[in-house]
């Protein structure tokens, strides 16, 4: 998994099942390289709202600098 502030990329391996990973807002993150048996759970705090998404990667780094 790749997490992007804005500042700093780092990849993360969850690779084991006693693995998780809590992603904040304002956090750009690229889920890549599922296993076959791979489980992917999310847990949020509010419904799902397409709107509350930057979907383009450009679109993100300009919100960042504008904070």
């Amino acid at each position: 998994m790749l997490m992007d502030d804005g500042v700093s990329r780092v990849d993360y391996w969850l690779d084991t099942p006693d693995r998780g990973v809590l992603i904040p807002p304002g956090v750009w993150h690229e889920m890549h390289d599922f296993s076959d048996d791979c489980v992917l759970l999310v847990l949020a705090s509010a419904p799902y709202e397409e709107s509350d998404y930057i979907r383009d990667y450009s679109a993100f780094r300009e919100a960042v600098k504008h904070g």
